[in-house]
């Protein structure tokens, strides 16, 4: 279904809600990528995972799986403690009229580094790769929070 005319009217949003939805969209690919690895090693947590997958000798641990899984892990958690706050300051910050371009801008370095983070994760990149991509992600969330709490701030 298409937005409706009034939502099309807020750019802010519709911006927000795309990059929004890229992030989710990388969350799932993550949990994705978790089950594949167990399938590609024929390692599963569960018996009735292994009973599926070729029997109940699949029904093991795998070095293997369990250092990529502990990563996906580490990926996937970090994901739901920064990308859910994100979910909150973009939607508030967009009520606020901010210029688009700006927030085009804070949203866009968000989603990036948060795809850097993940990639750093998953291909374990030299550090500080993961480490500068976590730092520029929260950048413009700081900036959002900061807005929202100026604009809120007569109202407390």
């Amino acid at each position: 279904a298409a937005p409706s005319p009034k939502m099309m009217e807020n750019t802010v949003f519709m911006s927000f809600t795309f990059y929004s939805t890229i992030l989710i969209l990388k969350m799932y690919v993550v949990a994705i990528i978790t089950g594949q690895v167990r399938l590609r090693k024929k390692a599963f947590a569960n018996p009735e995972d292994a009973l599926r997958n070729g029997g109940l000798q699949y029904y093991r641990d795998d070095p293997d799986v369990e250092r990529n899984l502990l990563s996906l892990s580490r990926a996937h958690r970090n994901d739901m403690e920064n990308i859910f706050p994100f979910l909150f300051l973009g939607a508030v910050y967009s009520l606020l009229d901010p210029s688009p371009a700006v927030a085009r801008i804070h949203f866009f370095v968000f989603c990036v580094g948060r795809i850097v983070h993940t990639i750093a994760y998953l291909l374990r990149l030299k550090a500080p790769t993961r480490s500068v991509a976590y730092g520029v992600a929260q950048l413009p969330c700081f900036s959002m929070a900061l807005q929202i709490l100026l604009a809120t701030t007569p109202y407390w």
